[in-house]
């Protein structure tokens, strides 16, 4: 006859059950809480990541300002009401650049692997970049801002158009920083994020009638002004902060309008592709699993074993089969 050994069974109490995983959505905003605040604290560390938010919106403005904004004469109107609102519109694109170069420092440095190593909604790892940047481009629109009314900027709105301003430049960095984000996701290299984006933002900036009105332009450079994304952008800060109105093309006879269709299509076109690249590769094998040592499974590809064999010496790492 055989015994059979009963084991008490362990009671255990409802304080010591382990309290239920939240819902996606609470997850989600848990989530991006903590990986924003683990950018923000990340500034302290490294504060010349700042300096495109903060050194270069002061040296543009001062430059332009003073070196060039005396032989430039915009009839009707002051000069730094005009510099003032195209400083800010250009800020919200040059987000692009900022977006860019912090994920694919991120994608370069191994911190989205080490992401989606844990258990992270995807969404919110691009969430929190997203939202960091944002707040890091706030900063520098401030700083501008700042720094215009102590040169001499006078807007000329009320209480609904400093609102209706504020709505705008938050849907332009918002829109934006998802461009950079997907800039960087596909470079995944820093210095060539920085020097690709210069390259392309840069001339469109000079292009959309920041400095100077796009009507005086030559034919060429003044029919991609008309049309260029960044000309709404600055045309639509200038209206509603100064009610400069612009001419030359639908976006800029209705510039708020413009920018902000502009702003729906490029996020309705870089959240998906976004979140599209963000997802990881899937996994590969190297070959059969066919022998054991111990009680681990391993892979005789991955040690430059061949597939067949027997015997003791075949599930020893580095000896031929026998």
């Amino acid at each position: 006859m055989t015994a059979t050994a009963t084991l008490p069974v362990a009671h255990v109490a409802d304080h010591d059950i382990l309290p239920s995983r939240p819902n996606r959505g609470i997850r989600y905003v848990r989530e991006t809480a903590l990986l924003i605040g683990r950018g923000l604290r990340m500034i302290p560390r490294v504060p010349e990541r700042l300096s495109d938010v903060t050194i270069q919106p002061i040296m543009f403005t001062l430059l332009f300002l003073y070196v060039f904004g005396s032989a430039i004469h915009i009839p009707g109107v002051r000069y730094q009401d005009y510099l003032l609102p195209g400083l800010i519109g250009q800020s919200m694109a040059f987000g692009v650049i900022g977006a860019g170069v912090a994920t694919a420092t991120d994608f370069s440095s191994g911190v989205i692997d080490r992401f989606r190593s844990l258990p992270v909604t995807r969404m919110s790892v691009i969430s929190a970049q997203v939202v960091g940047q944002v707040i890091e481009q706030i900063l520098g629109i401030l700083i501008v801002a700042g720094v215009g009314l102590a040169l001499g900027w006078r807007p000329h709105m009320g209480v609904g158009g400093t609102v209706e301003l504020m709505l705008l430049v938050l849907l332009g960095l918002f829109a934006f920083t998802w461009l950079g984000v997907l800039a960087g996701m596909l470079i995944r290299n820093s210095d060539a994020m920085q020097g690709i984006g210069f390259a392309v933002v840069l001339p469109l900036s000079f292009l959309a009638g920041t400095f100077v009105p796009i009507s005086g332009m030559h034919a060429i450079p003044r029919a991609i002004g008309e049309w260029d994304p960044l000309s709404a952008l600055v045309a639509g800060v200038r209206q509603v902060a100064q009610g400069i109105h612009s001419h030359g093309s639908w976006q800029l006879d209705h510039p708020v309008v413009a920018m902000i269709g502009w702003c729906l299509l490029i996020t309705a076109v870089c959240v998906p592709l976004a979140c599209g690249v963000s997802e990881p590769p899937p996994p590969t094998r190297a070959g059969p699993r066919s022998f054991l040592i111990g009680a681990v499974d391993t892979d005789r590809w991955s040690y430059g074993l061949p597939a067949g064999g027997s015997g003791a010496s075949a599930g020893v790492v580095g000896l031929p089969p026998s």
